[in-house]
């Protein structure tokens, strides 16, 4: 297995490059998990920022690589944001759970885009694909006939800037607080849903920016099922890096390491990819054992305080 991530220069950029989809993936649920939303659609938000980047990098001609290119971006990071918001709206309003809309939102994503690039969009081709997109549209690959591109300084500056946010700016602390305690923030003058609704936009934005990535920068064009496991192991990287962006960075290069030498290992032994699988659902059960205790004791602590409180009124 470290053959297959490790094995030689190319194997090292696959691993890096099979990373940065995760990266993104996993900034997206960090950031929703600090508000207190477990955003499960982040596969479909990857997705419906991949279309609008893919479709503006093929069909917007003329203008030059230091604007086409950073305008995809910007389409592909707003398509998600706002996708994800609809959750949020929804939740706020409705007071439906978060769980169940992220769920259902993946599906009307996939179904959506898949009938776009089959029918309007699609390629000539038996592979269900759109058009390849404009050179002045596409990231630079930094390693030839692999998947590393520029988007790992992309992925690497907003772990950078989404860690500066949470720690160091008022409207990082306060975020922090609709999560850890959403009463208390909200008695102290936080709004509870103008803050979902942000975090949601930027949680949407990020898995739109890795969807658009993985377009731009590897495939050329949007093909089907390009995303397909990104948003769930987004989640499981989220839990690893216990919601710190810069730990999320470091599970998701894990998570690279175990995908790309699962291929390896595959190929080379009678081991199947499977074993994969399972490895990373055994990693992830250890990390999140202590939260999931510690949650369990803070949910108990605050039954009894209620309890106490009404046997004093």
């Amino acid at each position: 297995m470290l053959k297959g991530a490790f094995g030689s220069n190319y194997y090292l950029a696959q691993t890096i490059g099979t990373a940065i989809p995760l990266i993104f993936s996993g900034l997206a649920m960090a950031i929703a998990m600090k508000v207190g939303i477990f955003n499960i659609g982040i596969e479909g938000q990857m997705i419906i920022g991949a279309l609008p980047a893919a479709l503006l990098g093929t069909y917007v001609t003329g203008l030059p690589a230091w604007l086409h290119l950073p305008l995809c971006i910007l389409v592909g990071a707003i398509a998600g944001g706002l996708w994800a918001m609809i959750v949020a709206v929804l939740k706020n309003r409705l007071r439906i759970n978060e769980v169940i809309l992220t769920i259902m939102m993946n599906y009307v994503a996939t179904y959506i885009v898949d009938y776009l690039v089959n029918y309007p969009f699609r390629a000539e081709g038996k592979i269900i694909r759109t058009e390849e997109i404009q050179p002045t549209a596409a990231m630079t690959t930094l390693v030839p006939h692999t998947r590393l591109y520029s988007g790992i300084f992309l992925a690497l500056a907003a772990a950078g800037i989404l860690w500066y946010v949470l720690k160091k700016t008022c409207f990082g602390y306060e975020l922090r607080a609709v999560g850890s305690n959403p009463d208390a923030a909200e008695t102290a003058g936080v709004n509870r849903k103008k803050y979902m609704l942000r975090a949601m936009f930027i949680s949407g934005a990020l898995a739109g920016i890795g969807g658009a990535g993985e377009v731009l920068g590897f495939y050329g064009y949007y093909i089907s099922n390009m995303i397909s496991g990104y948003g769930f192991d987004g989640i499981a990287i989220a839990t690893m890096g216990r919601g710190n962006p810069f730990g999320t960075v470091l599970a998701a290069l894990l998570f690279g390491v175990l995908r790309n030498g699962a291929t390896g290992m595959n190929r080379s032994t009678s081991i199947p990819g499977e074993f994969i699988q399972v490895l990373q659902a055994l990693v992830i059960l250890f990390v999140s054992t202590p939260g999931i205790i510690r949650v369990v004791q803070k949910s108990w602590k605050r039954k009894r305080f209620a309890q106490r409180k009404e046997e004093v009124a």
